[in-house]
């Protein structure tokens, strides 16, 4: 049973969503984790396929994500900018190096603080206590804070939970997967109207990017 690449691209976000390593730091960890959604998703398009073979899938694809990403229209610009007026902090389910390589990447390496990553806290979004960590290390108050994240589960959700007001970046028009309601962008182009949806009722507000 084939399935149309839109499909298999949605399905991978879903398990990419749902699927992290149980708080291991360890690179192996993350790997297996990695080579066990492809194994999943090659499951829907009725392909059984053993671990190894799901690993080198994915070794593949990360390789191939590696050499075409690219950072989303507008947004290394808008963090340096907001990070010129505040502070602006990351936090992340994930690797701490990967997540160090991505922001020299970006070239936001010195911009982000705190950095705030799951594998080195033991703890994983969405789960309150991370941004708790993070509201920590940024010497600030949940209710002076905004998160800006493309998981609905692990960023609106998440940080919902732990009192802060949440903005969605709702890249690709998804439908809102709950009956809770977030202010949403689409793109950090033109960069007046989030501003705007971040300075929201509370002037002094901070960044959080996913």
């Amino acid at each position: 049973m084939a399935l149309p690449t839109d499909r298999l691209w949605k399905e991978y976000l879903v398990l990419l969503d749902t699927m992290y390593p149980k708080l291991s730091a360890a690179h192996e960890e993350y790997g297996r984790f990695r080579a066990e959604r492809f194994r999943r998703l090659a499951q829907l398009s009725g392909w059984e396929i053993d671990l190894p073979y799901a690993t080198e899938i994915s070794l593949r694809y990360r390789a191939h994500y590696q050499k075409l990403r690219r950072p989303v229209p507008g947004a290394p610009e808008f963090v340096r900018r907001m990070a010129r007026r505040t502070r602006v902090g990351i936090v992340t389910n994930n690797e701490y190096s990967e997540q160090e390589e991505k922001l020299r990447f970006l070239g936001l390496d010195g911009v982000i603080d705190p950095l705030v990553v799951s594998a080195k806290e033991q703890v994983a979004k969405p789960d309150p206590r991370i941004y708790g960590i993070a509201l920590a290390r940024a010497g600030v108050e949940a209710t002076e804070t905004v998160m800006i994240g493309d998981s609905w589960k692990n960023d609106v959700l998440g940080a919902r939970s732990a009192g802060i007001r949440p903005v969605w970046f709702n890249r690709f028009a998804l439908a809102r997967p709950s009956r809770h309601r977030a202010e949403e962008i689409r793109s950090f182009r033109p960069s007046a109207p989030v501003e705007a949806i971040l300075r929201g009722r509370n002037s002094r507000a901070r960044g959080m990017h996913d």
